[in-house]
């Protein structure tokens, strides 16, 4: 007992002796522990001293004043989403949403055309300027929500609802990526929008039945329009080919035609003026040639003077070489 009592009055007497030097290098641990941090790959460190931003850094061990400066760590290389009508309850291979009044009331939207529509979508993002998000806008991500859904209805609002469900998805996502950013730029939000995709675009429940009545009816007029604008193809063109065929085979007949009256007119005055030079000469020539183009024609031929008495002879003859 008494070994026991006297080392615990060396230990007391120690520490009164050595408790400056023990104070001192707690101190210093503290100091030393405070004043390193670590900055992971995918973040950046913004730096504040008295609650005044002195400097952002980047990933690494890195040192600061200990106690007097505050790290904020953002992660700036991690891309970050928002789904609006839904939320994602398992992520994987086969990924569970769930569907809330909440979620509904944010994707339930009035189009142009005064219809209802459920828009459900996603929004992704990452921090590019990591002091504008931490400190220009009173959390960043409450507004960039905000903001999104605000958007989604303008854009959604300006278009009809076909085309919210059809042919304008692409565009209804490109625009609400632009006014997004647009406005993150204008609040300095330090926000980057990657991405917005359309997840699921349909009618309300209580009137998706008559919806698709009214697409199917639509989609039938589409097909009907398409058979006969493929009819038209075929049968015009068609009509138009046969249209310049005949055309064509009327120019070259006339062409044929006009250049044979041509030549006719040609030969003809030709003709007169030989006519004119010698009248007899050609009267005469112009007779032996008809009659060598018709004397052929006129089977047996019988020449005679005239005098028609030795004509009998010459006709019994003929008859009976005939029989």
């Amino acid at each position: 007992m008494a070994n026991n009592q006297s080392y615990e009055v060396d230990i007391e007497q120690l520490l009164r002796k050595h408790y400056k030097k023990i104070i001192a290098v707690l101190v210093g641990v503290l100091l030393v522990s405070d004043a390193f941090f670590q900055i992971e790959p995918e973040e950046a460190g913004v730096v504040t001293r008295f609650g005044e931003h002195v400097r952002t850094v980047g990933s690494g061990l890195k040192t600061k004043i200990p106690y007097l400066e505050t790290v904020y760590k953002v992660p700036v290389e991690r891309q970050k989403k928002q789904e609006f009508g839904f939320r994602t309850q398992e992520p994987g291979v086969r990924t569970r949403y769930a569907r809330g009044s909440r979620a509904k009331d944010e994707s339930l939207m009035l189009t142009g055309d005064l219809n209802l529509a459920n828009v459900e979508w996603v929004v992704q993002y990452r921090v590019d300027n990591p002091y504008n998000y931490l400190f220009k806008v009173r959390n960043a991500d409450n507004t960039l929500r905000a903001i999104s859904e605000a958007v989604m209805r303008q854009v959604v609002g300006d278009r009809t609802v076909n085309e919210v469900l059809t042919v304008g998805r692409a565009e209804v996502a490109s625009k609400v990526k632009e006014l997004i950013q647009k406005t993150c730029r204008e609040y300095s939000l330090g926000v980057q929008i990657a991405q917005v995709v359309l997840q699921d675009v349909n009618p309300p429940e209580p009137v998706k039945a008559a919806f698709n009545a009214v697409n199917e009816a639509q989609q039938e007029k589409e097909t009907l329009i398409n058979q006969a604008k493929s009819a038209y193809n075929k049968v015009i063109p068609k009509a138009r080919g046969q249209a310049e065929a005949t055309i064509q085979k009327a120019e070259g007949y006339a062409t044929k035609r006009v250049n044979s009256a041509k030549g006719d007119v040609a030969r003809f005055n030709a003709v007169y003026k030989e006519y004119r030079r010698a009248p007899e000469v050609t009267k005469r020539r112009i007779y032996l040639e008809a009659m060598q183009e018709v004397i052929p024609k006129l089977g047996d031929k019988v020449i005679t003077s005239g005098d028609d008495s030795n004509m009998i002879p010459l006709l019994n003859m003929q008859l009976k070489k005939n029989k």
